[in-house]
């Protein structure tokens, strides 16, 4: 039996959602469980059409569509589709995430993949737990030009959002939140489809359609490497549960990326051009950035509602040249970022849940055990004040927060890209690599456009400038003015 912890103790990463697992030990490390309980789970069979490599977001979302759009164009049925995942659904970076569904980016192709994404969010709220609640941005005036440019794109992607400036930007947070302090809030951004979602529920959602429409979900066998042909293509997959011979494999590994591009024969370092000729010659593939997160229960008598009484919109908020103060006066930060939202589901009453930038830990890192389970992966000692210090610089409601800081393990890490931005591209000519950068939880889009790749042949608009050969080609991205490698 395995004690992981009683919510009295704050320990209680691993509440039960009904049956589900409880950390298990493998070779003496506690692994990090599946979200969900596990059912109907298949044995690895000997063959398959389609191989998908990971059960987070990405991976669960590939195969349900992939499954779905077989069967819809009669090409074929969910039974061609294998998951595989060492755990199940959610045991990696999508279980323990923020939840945040949001659009603002400063390199403007991914406004079309979270719109495209959004679209798969809107189809079953309900199942996938998203609250459309909005997505509320605010910057200083040194931001105010991206994020005219933010919003032209969105709104040019189908991705309606309002802009406020000035004191425009004080009277709509005024309108929101009557107690809201809008000093150094210059720029605000209003997201209409933006919003959050409850990790395990999504989790729950998404394992359920893969299953309903026939995918052969194979958990609890590790994916050990790739065998390869003379060419580079994938003949099988192997995994500690046996060998799998396929056709077509998808990727979705999150922190686990790295292996597979190894296995995969992907590079370790490559030069990075970029559009303005400068060229950076050795870098890393992969550098890993370790999380800033946590939750904070809300006190007697506070809420995160609105003036008119609704559930707030998640906010975000960067204000580059705001310095953070602890109670003793000192400076925690030299800025304010900060990004927070209605948890009530992930602290298990009413709270917030948010974080800050997370922390660039180099090109190694051990993803196992992940999360909450690792050492290496906890929130620094001066994050909780710092969380609850801005809430407070922003609201006269959350000035005294740090009291109700829920203490207990958080962690997390990501494995970013040279530019910090996805690549969705082919490894090998039967291999695609869903590397999300670490943005993954609100991308649910980009399975549903691999699999309409997989199926018609083509790769669609929106996945196309995010190739591998960008770093040569020189449209490499990057060019944001922002603290934070999420933006």
């Amino acid at each position: 039996v395995v004690d992981i912890g009683r919510p009295a103790e704050g320990q209680n990463q691993w509440y039960p959602f009904m049956d589900r697992p409880v950390p298990a030990t493998v070779e003496g490390l506690l692994q990090n469980p599946p979200v969900v309980p596990l059912h109907d789970v298949a044995t690895l069979p000997a063959s398959a059409r389609y191989v998908v490599v990971g059960a987070g977001i990405h991976g669960l979302s590939t195969a349900y569509h992939l499954a779905r759009e077989l069967e819809r164009t009669g090409k074929g049925s969910g039974s061609d589709v294998v998951l595989i995942d060492k755990a199940g659904p959610g045991a990696g970076a999508t279980g323990l995430a923020c939840g945040c569904v949001r659009n603002l980016y400063m390199t403007e192709p991914l406004h079309a993949i979270l719109r495209a994404s959004v679209e798969v969010w809107e189809s079953d709220p309900v199942n996938f737990g998203f609250q459309q609640v909005g997505y509320v941005s605010i910057g200083e005036e040194n931001q105010a030009e991206d994020y005219v440019k933010v919003n032209e794109s969105q709104v040019a992607s189908g991705y309606p959002s309002d802009l406020y400036t000035g004191a425009d930007a004080h009277r709509f947070l005024k309108s929101l939140w009557p107690d809201f302090k809008t000093e150094n809030c210059d720029v605000v951004l209003h997201e209409h489809r933006s919003g959050y979602a409850g990790t395990h529920m999504v989790m729950w959602g998404l394992d359920q359609k893969a299953r309903q429409w026939g995918v052969r979900r194979v958990y609890g066998g590790a994916v050990t490497g790739y065998d390869l042909d003379a060419s580079g293509s994938v003949v099988a997959v192997e995994t500690t549960a046996g060998r799998i011979e396929t056709d077509q494999v998808v990727v979705g590994a999150g922190a686990w990326t790295p292996q597979h591009w190894a296995w995969l024969g992907g590079p370790s370092v490559l030069d990075v051009t970029y559009p303005d000729g400068h060229l950076e010659t050795g870098m890393d593939m992969w550098t890993y950035w370790r999380l800033l997160e946590g939750e904070v229960f809300l006190p007697p008598g506070v809420d995160y509602r609105t003036a008119d009484g609704k559930d707030g919109p998640v906010l975000h908020v960067e204000l580059m040249n705001t310095p953070v103060h602890g109670d003793d006066g000192k400076v925690i930060q030299d800025y304010v970022y900060t990004y927070t939202r209605y948890a009530a589901e992930r602290v298990g009453a009413p709270g917030l849940q948010g974080g800050t930038i997370p922390v660039n830990m180099g090109p190694e890192a051990n993803a196992d055990p992940y999360g909450h389970l690792n050492d290496d992966y906890q929130a620094d000692d001066w994050f909780a004040e710092y969380y609850c210090r801005t809430l407070g610089m922003l609201f006269e409601r959350f000035e005294d927060l740090l009291p109700h800081f829920k203490q207990r393990r958080n962690g997390g890490i990501g494995a970013f890209t040279p530019d910090n931005v996805p690549i969705f591209d082919h490894l090998a000519d039967n291999a695609f690599v869903i590397a999300d950068s670490n943005h993954g939880f609100k991308m649910i889009g980009v399975g549903r456009l691999t699999a309409s790749m997989l199926v018609h042949g083509e790769k669609p608009e929106e996945l196309r400038p995010f190739t591998l050969g960008r770093y040569a080609d020189g449209t490499t991205f990057g060019d944001r003015n922002s603290n934070s490698p999420w933006v």
